[in-house]
């Protein structure tokens, strides 16, 4: 049975720059597509529907939809699914944005 968690990101400061650039912390391995990042900040852009995410020489792209919500987030979350006994990040909820970023695998 897949299990569909929603873990609260803490961020020391939301950092929006050129427009679609987000940051986000993760506090344990999770999985983006093929591609496992490690705990840690990141620092994810956004041009049309390709996502790419950064944190050191960590490097990662992925297929995203952006999405926009009814209402605005009171904070960054990311959402995994656990459907193989590993976290695979599905979206991005982007705090003090009505901005959703969607992940297909």
């Amino acid at each position: 049975m897949k299990k569909i968690l929603l873990i609260a990101m803490g961020v020391a400061g939301l950092a929006v720059a050129g427009g679609k650039s987000y940051s986000f912390t993760l506090y344990e391995p999770a999985l983006l597509g093929p591609m496992k990042l490690a705990p840690g900040d990141y620092q994810v852009s956004v041009t049309d529907q390709k996502a790419v995410i950064r944190s050191g020489k960590t490097h990662c792209e992925a297929a995203v939809r952006i999405e926009t919500a009814g209402n605005k987030y009171g904070s960054t979350t990311v959402r995994f699914e656990n459907g193989d006994g590993k976290m695979h990040i599905q979206e991005i909820h982007v705090g003090g944005t009505k901005t959703r970023l969607v992940f297909n695998e």
